[in-house]
């Protein structure tokens, strides 16, 4: 098995990607976090160019990683400035990282036209930085920037620069696709002429997705001869973003057998890349390969027909190798083999040919030619196979509501107020409820007339509010899809509800979603009876 070491940027790459940005504690948290699944270097930040990430390294001081390296990134020397006088590597050495991770220049574009030096300096600029770093006892890992780019104008000096950094010291060389351009032919082609020509060198791959083959990149690298891949978590970075780990970590291990350092915890990944998104404020991407939600999510009939009786048939690899899970969908699309699979998550063992199923599918299938999708709204369809099979028992009845929104005069701010009366075990209660618009003040409502009943609904939180219109072309008399996601601290659920009333398709899901909080606790107090 090929030793590959894994190489992480989120925190220096990946803060560069439009709409992220680390505070300084979460910065520590990922890193904490990226230590624990066993990354082999964690690159902190860009150590001249800002005060925060010389803050992180601070921090840094006293946290004892387990087993990654911590690595602080910046460039050669300038030009004409000798390195010893050079702030930027200066403040490598203040970062107190063990690893020195530089950037120079392949590309004789980048010379000439962005540096405004000569081909020679620049390649003095390179040896002296990488001696100098060696010589205060860091290890160096050396970024050829732009190096496919470079490589294509002038494969010689290209080659040249790696010289220059392999001669002075450097422990790695790094070919970056900086642009993203390469296809994976000229990288596979590129990488196995380095290996040929530096074959005592330990090479590195950092690639780009603007042509949105980062990932098939990094790994074509490695068999060409990259022990080493950088990249970050869920591909986080500049434009397109970076090579994404979260892909790589388990093509590397599933689909190449390389050894990898985190390769016994893979089942960790889906929560790493769910938590990094958390901790950047981002919504993760359901289609994700390997961690996304839907990277193992089944709709078409056919195709949950065959992966319940192969799993292999339509699942790659073994979702629960990356900490992820098998999903049945329900939809317009959806078979008998879908109802089976999905109420059998529920505890409900049908029959192939059940009638019960034929009127679950038949009620799904209507339900979805007026406008209802089930995809991502498990709970819904959880309530309308117990009302199909009738035995669902309503919680509450709703005997009415009404909401008004008020505002004075231009200046002021709107208010609303809903007012509920339902009926409980035989008791009716009316109460009103305030919001910051019609939805929330429901929601207040309901809680409050429900509270006495049910204490438990206290713990449910509204996490995503969805609103899709589907007919755009009727305007006004559209009809509405209203999606809730809802949680109480340990399940969390998706609820559906639809109308061309935003109001009554929102009452809908809301209704959906405090029923089935009151459904599972119900199942569980049968289970405990038990």
């Amino acid at each position: 098995m090929k030793k590959v070491i894994v190489y992480d940027t989120t925190l220096r790459d990946g803060a560069q990607g439009e709409g992220i940005s680390f505070s300084l504690s979460a910065k520590i948290r990922i890193a904490r976090c990226l230590d624990e699944f066993g990354i082999d270097y964690i690159e902190g930040g860009f150590a001249a160019s800002n005060p925060k990430d010389m803050e992180f390294f601070a921090e840094m001081r006293n946290v004892k990683l387990k087993h990654a390296k911590l690595a602080a990134f910046g460039s050669t020397r300038r030009a004409s400035l000798p390195a010893a006088k050079d702030p930027g590597l200066a403040a490598i050495l203040e970062t107190g990282a063990p690893v020195a991770t530089i950037f120079g220049k392949s590309w004789l574009l980048h010379v000439e036209k962005v540096l405004k030096t000569t081909p020679e300096e620049n390649l003095a600029m390179i040896a002296d930085s990488v001696r100098y770093l060696k010589k205060h006892g860091k290890e160096v890992v050396y970024d050829a920037e732009h190096f496919f780019d470079g490589y294509r104008d002038d494969p010689e000096y290209a080659m040249k620069t790696l010289a220059a950094a392999a001669e002075a010291g450097a422990d790695s060389l790094v070919l970056c696709d900086t642009n993203g351009g390469r296809l994976t032919s000229e990288v596979v082609r590129i990488t196995s002429e380095v290996a040929r020509r530096f074959p005592a060198a330990a090479l590195g791959i950092h690639t780009h997705n603007d042509s949105e083959l980062a990932v098939a990149n990094s790994l074509a690298a490695v068999e060409a001869g990259a022990t080493m891949v950088q990249g970050t978590i869920n591909g986080y970075g500049e434009r397109t973003g970076n090579a994404s780990l979260c892909s790589i970590i388990p093509g590397l291990a599933l689909k190449m057998g390389a050894e990898l350092s985190c390769g016994s915890r893979l089942e960790k990944l889906r929560s790493v890349s769910v938590l990094v998104d958390e901790i950047a404020d981002q919504r993760p991407v359901k289609s994700r390969p390997f961690v996304g939600e839907s990277a193992f999510a089944h709709k078409a009939g056919m195709h949950v027909d065959a992966v319940g009786k192969v799993s292999q048939s339509f699942e790659h690899v073994d979702p629960a190798a990356v900490g992820n899970e098998r999903r049945i969908l329900m939809s317009e699309l959806s078979g008998a083999s879908n109802v089976r699979m999905k109420t059998g998550e529920m505890g409900l063992v049908f029959q192939k040919d059940s009638p019960a199923v034929k009127d679950i599918l038949r009620k799904l299938e209507n339900m979805e030619r007026n406008g209802y999708a089930f995809e991502s709204a498990d709970a819904s369809f959880q309530l309308l196979v117990q009302k199909v099979l009738k035995k669902h028992v309503p919680f509450f009845d709703l005997q009415g509501f009404s909401v008004v929104v008020q505002k004075a005069d231009a200046a002021s701010k709107a208010t609303t107020t809903a007012t509920i009366k339902v009926s409980v075990n035989g008791q009716t209660e009316l109460t009103a409820g305030e919001g910051d618009g019609p939805v929330d003040a429901l929601n207040s409502a309901l809680r409050k007339v429900l509270r006495r009943f049910y204490p438990a609904i206290d713990s449910v939180v509204l996490e995503d509010y969805h609103v899709r219109i589907l007919n755009p072309e009727s305007a006004t008399q559209a009809t509405t899809r209203v999606l809730i996601d809802s949680s109480d601290g340990h399940d969390r659920w998706g609820t559906v509800g639809v109308s061309e009333n935003i109001i009554e398709a929102s009452w809908e899901a809301l209704v959906d979603s405090v029923e089935y909080k009151l459904f599972l606790d119900e199942q569980r107090r049968q289970a405990e009876k038990k």
